[in-house]
This record gives C-alpha cells, structure tokens and sequence, in this order.
C-alpha cells in the first residue's frame, strides 16, 4: 500500500516512510491511497469471529502486503489484549467501552499497535526513534505505557501544565526510563504545534531521527478501526440502521471510524460530538474550517482548537461537504449539559459515564430524538475513575480506583517545565535524548 500526503497528493511513500515520519512535508497527513471494501463474506460471519481476528482481518486487509502475516499477527495480538464489550444503557443505546486496557483508556489500541510497528521498523533500519506526542490528557499515558522499555524507541511527551487529570498525568511523568515528560506552560494547541514546527524544521531532523504518535500519524488510526467493525459483530439485532456517536477531540476516532465504513462497515451515520471547542460543529453549519483558541472544560482530552484529523476526514470524502454531511453530522455540548447527562444516566440506568463519553451520549440522544428507528452507539473513552473529581461531585457518589491507576498514584512525578516557546523546545530536545 502507498500512502499519500493531503497536502500534496503527488508526495507518494511506502507504509514504512508514512509511520516512521508520522507527518508528510507542509504538515500535510497521510492517507492510503485507496481503501479496499472487504467482501460479504467476512461481514457474514464477523458474529463468529473473535476480537483478535477481526482485527487481523482488517489489518491485513489495509496493511498486509507491508509486514509479513506473522509480524502482523504478533502485533495485532500484542495490541488485542483486552476486550472492548458493548453494555446496553437505554433499549437500543449501547456503549462501547474502550477503557479496558493497561491506561484505561481507547488509545492503548493505537499505542500498542504503533509500538510494535514502530519497533518493526526501526529494526529494519537500525536506528533509534525519537518519538514525539503532544497529549491533553489520554494519549500521553497510553503512549509512555505503549513505548515504555522499546527497545531503539524514546518517548518526548508535551503536555499543558494544569489542564490533563492529576491522574492522567501520573500515568506518564512516573515511568522514567526511555519516557520524558514536559509540562508546557500553555494550551494543548501550544504543545501541539511545538511538535509540528518539529516535524518540520530541517536542521533538528538532521540530528534526531524523530516520529510521531499522535492521531496525526496512520499506524494510530489503523487499529482504531478494529473495534468499530467488533462494536458491530456485538448487535444481536442489526434489523435497524446503525449510528455511532463518537466524542471527538482531534478527530482521530471518527476518522478511524470513517476508514471502517469506507472498508464497507454498514453504520449508517457518524455523530461528531464535542464539548464547547466547536470548530467541526460550527464547520458542518457553516461549511468553514475556522479553528479557534482552545478552552477548557470538564471533559479535557477534547480540547482542541484546530483539530490535526479533519483535514484527513475532509479528504476521505474528496473534500466535498455534501458527500462528508452525507455521513456525519456535528453537535457540542456545555460542561453542563454534560454533567446532567451523567446525572441521568446513572439515575436510570445505574451506569457510570465519564465526561467524554457522556458527550458522545448526548450526541447520539440529540441525533435519535428525529430518528426513532435506528440503534445507537455511542463510545466511551477513558474509565470514570480517571476523572475521579469531576464524576464524584457530579454523581455524589465514591468511584473507587482501579489497582493500575492506583499504582500510578503512588509513584513520584518527573516533569521538565518549559515556555510555550518552540526555539525553548528545539534547544532542550537533542539534551534529553543523550
């Protein structure tokens, strides 16, 4: 499979070059140049299929030409380790919980799966991998924890200081080892384009050979698209259309969840929900790309201001809004509107949802209010006790921790702070490598 970048469609490289550079020149992301439909057959039988195998399946079908079946197959193991079950709230409303792996959180699948990847790779080519990710929260933990110990790897993670969970940042400043945390004194917006001016400054990439982990490379997307195809094998009744609300941030998820449709996954419609960072919402009623200062809120991990993935999904549907409208369709809720969803649903159903998902609930409740006839999904991100304080003062009640986040907890933090300065950045990187 070839890859090519959004920016510029006639910059064409192999698997191996997209994941190792993470980002194409000019910023632009990597996309394949074409998404085969898997056959009727798999989707017959998918019911019958465990979550590993449906996983290999895909991953074959979108990458196996690159890697060797049993290279794959070891990674797709390696990233499957965990379940990701769909637990029916309300009649005909599920949620898929995709917190069940080491950091508890959806993006253990991405991490675990690039990390193998990447260690592939830079066997390949004898030469260590500096890694880049910018977090606001989940992707740093699942990250650092995917990384920690790879051999050939270093893991650089920036994130905004006081803006992520005391727990999501435990979760990646008390590895140590191969992991290097710095607290950014600024927005997640600010880290994230520190680590794109890295990307593409000449002379640092001439000394560090430097990669990235975020949602803006496509090894992350790849194994996100595994657990949409499972969420669907799950439905004991498919005779409704399908619709899946998708809390969104960066818009990694969805777009993942885009490249499974494309693949011939049958969901019927997409609901991009977010909190008041607005951007897509405000694009799909006005057909502008307008990003915006982020703002924080309760459900932390999606405050972004100018998501890297939508120009990515724009370009699955050649750009052209009423193709992409066809299939999405974009609401934003409050930090209030969010706290009394978690209110409701844990009064009437006894579920917990933490703040993002409980997005992605309102989502798929705004969107089914006009669509009575169709079942819904909806993907709960991060496991509630990693936002302890927001979940206990909403729903007045004790969320016990987990024994892994409690193991995160007892353990001393190790942050570097810096400006949000990109020279500060590019001066301190090549020290922390040594």
């Amino acid at each position: 499979m070839r890859y090519y970048s959004t920016v510029d469609k006639h910059h064409i490289v192999s698997l191996q070059q997209a994941v190792l550079k993470g980002l194409a020149p000019e910023q632009g992301l990597y996309m394949p140049e074409q998404i085969k439909r898997l056959p009727k057959e798999f989707f017959d039988s998918m019911a019958t299929l465990t979550f590993q195998e449906i996983g290999m399946r895909v991953a074959t079908q979108l990458i196996g030409e690159d890697v060797p079946a049993n290279d794959l197959e070891q990674m797709v193991k390696h990233t499957i380790q965990f379940d990701a079950p769909l637990v029916e709230v309300e009649e005909n409303i599920f949620s898929l919980e995709l917190f069940h792996g080491p950091t508890l959180a959806f993006k253990d699948f991405g991490a675990r799966f690039l990390s193998g990847l990447l260690a592939y790779f830079s066997g390949r080519q004898n030469k260590e991998i500096v890694i880049l990710v910018a977090t606001s929260g989940d992707t740093g933990s699942a990250v650092a924890n995917g990384f920690y110990n790879v051999p050939g790897t270093k893991v650089v993670v920036l994130y905004p200081s006081g803006k992520v969970s005391d727990i999501q940042e435990k979760q990646f400043t008390t590895l140590g080892g191969n992991i290097k945390a710095l607290e950014v004194d600024g927005t997640f917006d600010d880290c994230q384009r520190m680590v794109k001016f890295a990307f593409s400054d000449e002379e640092l990439n001439q000394q560090i050979f430097l990669t990235s982990a975020n949602s803006i490379n496509i090894a992350r997307l790849i194994p996100q698209s595994f657990y949409y195809f499972y969420a669907f094998a799950q439905l004991k009744d498919r005779k409704n259309p399908v619709v899946v609300s998708v809390p969104s941030g960066n818009f990694g998820n969805l777009t993942a969840g885009l490249i499974a449709k494309a693949m011939g996954l049958p969901i019927h419609k997409f609901i991009a929900a977010t909190n008041i960072n607005n951007v897509v919402p405000k694009f799909f009623s006005s057909e502008v790309f307008t990003p915006q200062p982020s703002v924080s809120t309760i459900s932390n991990a999606m405050d972004v201001g100018n998501p890297s993935n939508f120009p990515r999904m724009y370009d699955l549907y050649r750009n052209d809004f009423n193709l992409l409208s066809n299939d999405v369709v974009s609401y934003y809720f409050s930090d209030e509107e969010t706290k009394s969803a978690m209110r409701e649903v844990y009064h009437t159903s006894n579920y917990v949802m933490d703040p993002h998902g409980a997005v992605g609930y309102l989502g798929l409740k705004k969107y089914l209010k006009d669509h009575k006839n169709e079942t819904g999904i909806f993907l709960e991100t991060a496991h509630p006790a990693k936002f302890k304080e927001v979940v206990e003062e909403t729903l007045n009640t004790n969320i016990a921790l987990p024994q892994r986040l409690e193991e995160f907890m007892s353990g001393a933090k190790r942050s570097i702070k810096i400006s949000s300065k990109y020279q500060d950045f590019k001066s301190l990187l090549p020290t922390l490598i040594t």
